[in-house]
């Protein structure tokens, strides 16, 4: 082992420990551990601007696009909302139906996307049925992961893997390559959760449910104070108002026709303020309204309607590590929280002064029409959607759109698989790369303002790219110090003597799918690719056998996180709104990863041979 082995070595130990251990934003580790490996000279500072010539982020941030085109027209939510509307309340059929519907969009757009908008369809329909959300949620998370594995453009990871396997001078993947084996994965795994999910996947209510919310609608009033009423010059936390006992909670206060962004502690009751008051509390018991205002002598201006309901806190928010009172909650959305839905647990003592961590499920009381205003801070993923539509979908929802953002995906996704198809049979025909003929389709939807600039920039998620980026540095450092072969020929040396040469091959790709398994359960799915690529291609040179088993069983294996909440994205979104427990993740992700495991292993070989 030389320096430069030992110090990558060290190095993807650090990767490993800063992931689990959450030390820092994914992409802020990401660009710092590409930042480290250029300082310990294990890439050459010349040599560092090659991960940005990689075309694999260009690609996803293209696709970003369109599939932000295809949400804006509300393409996926008519679907979801035409089968919450004729499906029946049978389990099976529900879990059946929502599962294939979400598995294939997942395999043409994001799978965050596709589950945050099918989340509040799905509670509807779980509400209007009297199902409990929790059987529905686990498998719309694991469908969106499924149909991800079906395709080139299902999931970054591929792209990533695609882009990776162009630098090490392998022949990249194409868009239906991972098809004959995604395919039946995902038939597998969603007829196991269709049969077994029932029984398996605890009837667990969302915080709504658990703390007894018996009315999720609720009035709020706009209340004057008169020149005669008793508060005047009075704390507000010191008058009636300030009561959260008895279940008055002020969400707004506007003095002189602007708003009052001050905490409740601190504001001293004047003439003529105008208050937006909600009255609602657990199980009953809240003070009367009448007899309310006319206690503190506030006169009723107008009604307008509130709703009791849930915020998933996304990965992307800004509230992230802030408490609600350093967040000015109240003040900046509108809403009060009544309590904080973590990890199983409902907090409801000294809420203000918590933390917000990713997937904290929020029970607010906020006005229906706020809902809007909430979902375009991009901080929160919303349960519920507007009874009517709002002014942004009136604008995006038509069905030119729809026609126009299922041409773009359809015409990159031919494009692309037609032109590579007859350069092989026809050299003189350029193939057309993916990720031009993807940002042709995206800019197109740009020229036909389907989307705005500024919307397109906002439909990217930039933390993946840049993390995509921070993440090759990585994988171009275990090339350049031969960590890779190292590590490709000490596996080979480790077993050789323990299995014969000629079943070495499909003893090693069982091994390799399980530690891709593993390891992305804890680890950035596309950080497990990363740096399992280049160890699985030496590998395959090690043994003498062709790596393309070996490369499928990396890209797949690195998308079956299914054991823990932790391990993706979509599962953080559904944690809270469906009330799970770390346990039962255990118990139906488990049997799905050794699902997949022994499918992908039996398949591979009869598909792509050694």
């Amino acid at each position: 082992m030389t320096l430069e082995i030992a110090l990558t070595l060290l190095v993807i130990v650090l990767t490993l420990v800063a992931f689990i251990r959450e030390w820092a934003a994914p992409d802020v580790l990401a660009l710092s551990i590409l930042c480290l490996v250029v300082a310990l000279g294990l890439v050459d500072p010349s040599q560092m601007t090659k991960v940005f010539q990689n075309e694999a982020p260009l690609t996803i941030a293209s696709l970003f696009v369109i599939g932000g085109a295809l949400e804006r027209s509300g393409a996926v939510d008519h679907i979801g909302k035409l089968l919450r509307d004729r499906l029946s309340g049978n389990i099976r059929w529900a879990i059946l139906s929502f599962s294939l519907v979400t598995a294939f969009f997942s395999a043409w757009m994001n799978n965050t996307a596709i589950v945050a908008i099918l989340l509040p369809v799905t509670l509807g329909f779980a509400r209007s049925k009297n199902i409990a959300a929790s059987r529905l949620l686990m498998p719309l998370s694991y469908a969106s992961i499924l149909g991800g594995c079906c395709t080139l453009i299902g999931t970054s990871t591929n792209l990533l893997v695609s882009g990776a396997l162009r630098d090490l001078h392998v022949a990249p993947l194409t868009m239906f390559e991972l098809a004959p084996l995604g395919i039946p994965m995902a038939i597998a795994g969603i007829g196991y959760l269709t049969i077994f999910g029932p029984k398996l996947i605890p009837a667990r209510s969302s915080i709504t449910g658990s703390l007894e919310i018996d009315y999720r609608t609720t009035p709020l009033y706009h209340l004057l104070i008169g020149g005669e009423s008793p508060i005047i010059g009075q704390l507000l936390t010191d008058t009636a108002l300030g009561d959260r006992a008895a279940g008055i909670h002020v969400l707004e206060i506007r003095r002189k026709g602007a708003r009052v962004m001050l905490p409740l502690s601190s504001i001293i009751v004047e003439k003529n303020d105008r208050f937006l008051v909600a009255i609602h509390r657990r199980r009953g018991g809240a003070t009367k309204p009448e007899v309310l205002f006319t206690n503190i002598g506030a006169e009723v201006l107008s009604q307008v309607d509130g709703i009791v309901s849930e915020l998933v806190v996304r990965d992307e928010s800004s509230l992230i590590g802030h408490t609600l009172a350093q967040a000015d909650f109240r003040q900046r959305y509108n809403s009060v929280v009544l309590a904080v839905h973590r990890n199983g647990i409902n907090i409801t003592a000294r809420i203000a002064e918590l933390p917000l961590e990713i997937g904290d499920t929020l029970l607010v009381i906020t006005a229906r029409n706020n809902l809007e205003a909430l979902e375009s801070t991009r901080d929160f993923l919303l349960t519920d959607t507007p009874d009517e539509p709002t002014s942004e979908e009136v604008r995006h929802h038509r069905p030119l759109h729809v026609t126009l953002a299922w041409s773009a995906l359809v015409g990159v996704v031919l494009t692309a698989t037609i032109t590579d198809l007859l350069h092989s049979s026809y050299p003189s025909i350029p193939a057309v790369p993916i990720h031009y003929a993807a940002m042709v389709g995206a800019l197109a939807l740009l020229w036909l303002k389907v989307m705005s600039p500024r919307e397109a920039y906002a439909s990217i998620d930039w933390q993946v790219l840049l993390m995509l980026y921070g993440l090759l540095g990585l994988g171009m450092a275990m090339q350049n110090t031969g960590t890779a072969e190292w590590l490709a020929r000490g596996l080979v040396d480790l077993t050789e003597h323990m299995i014969p040469r000629e079943h070495m091959p499909i003893v090693m790709l069982w091994l390799v799918f399980l530690l891709t398994l593993c390891l992305t359960e804890v680890l950035s799915n596309n950080a497990t690719a990363v740096m399992m690529i280049p160890i699985v291609v030496t590998l395959a040179g090690e043994l003498g056998v062709n790596s393309r088993p070996f490369i499928m069983a990396v890209t797949v294996g690195a998308s079956c996180a299914f054991a823990l909440p932790m391990g993706y994205q979509t599962h953080m979104m559904i944690y809270g709104p469906g009330g799970y427990r770390f346990s039962d993740f255990l118990r139906v992700g488990i049997p799905l990863n050794v699902i997949c495991w022994v499918t992908a292993c039996t398949l591979i070989p009869l598909i792509w041979s050694f």
